[in-house]
Parts: C-alpha cells; sequence; structure tokens
C-alpha cells in the first residue's frame, strides 16, 4: 500500500460540497484522517480557481497548511509527456491535467483517489 494517496481535484470536490457523494466523501475523509492524502499543484490551482466563498477559501487555507504537496519537477513532466503518448497509442484520450496529476503520482509512487472515470483508463496505460 502506498504510504501517500494524491487526491484529485473531482473527490476534493465532493469533500467540499454539500451535495457531494457520500462514498467519496467517506473514502477522503478516511485517507484526511489517515494522514494518508496529499495533493500536487496542479490539483491546488484546480481546487482554488474553482473556491466560490470564504467557507472554500478558509478550508484551502487549512489544506494548505495541513496536506503534504507533491512536487511537479522535470521528472512528473517526462513522465506525464510519456503517459500521455503510450495513452493515445491505446485509445485513450485524458485530459492534460489529469495525465500530468497521474504521472505525478506515479514518480512519486503515491496512490491516487479519483472521482473521475479517467483515471480508471489511465491506470491501465
Amino acid at each position: 500500500m502506498n504510504a501517500v494517496v494524491l487526491v484529485d481535484t473531482s473527490s476534493w470536490i465532493h469533500l467540499l460540497r454539500p451535495g457531494g457523494d457520500a462514498n467519496v466523501r467517506s473514502r477522503v475523509e478516511q485517507l484526511l484522517a489517515d494522514g494518508e492524502a496529499c495533493w500536487c499543484p496542479v490539483v491546488r490551482l484546480e481546487l482554488w480557481n474553482g473556491a466560490g466563498g470564504e467557507r472554500d477559501r478558509k478550508v484551502l487555507r487549512e489544506f494548505e497548511a495541513a496536506l503534504t504537496e507533491l512536487p511537479i519537477g522535470a521528472d512528473v513532466w517526462t513522465a506525464s509527456f510519456d503517459l500521455a503518448r503510450r495513452a493515445r497509442a491505446r485509445g485513450i484520450t485524458a485530459p492534460a491535467t489529469d495525465l500530468l496529476i497521474a504521472a505525478c503520482a506515479r514518480v512519486h509512487d503515491a496512490g491516487i483517489e479519483a472521482a473521475d472515470a479517467e483515471f480508471a483508463a489511465i491506470e491501465r496505460v
């Protein structure tokens, strides 16, 4: 089992929204309770971009203080380019941000928690 799990934006949104999926919310809450949840700069940017009010901003500031942030350096970018090439060769089209997040998790040997179906397809590449 991975020591940390990179939580994708899709799962954070379920946690942050009152109407979020209870199963996804429960998984993220457990990762937080276990100290395993982390994020990366792309996820952080997506969340800040969607922050709607003071409550969201307060939670994101708390996350910034508490969560491990996996860096996206040259090694992650290179891995994401390779992942994109291999995914396309297998007929899988995924958003560039999801490919970058998946590559970040792979480079840092982290699991992924995502509510988006794209990640299941990317994991098979």
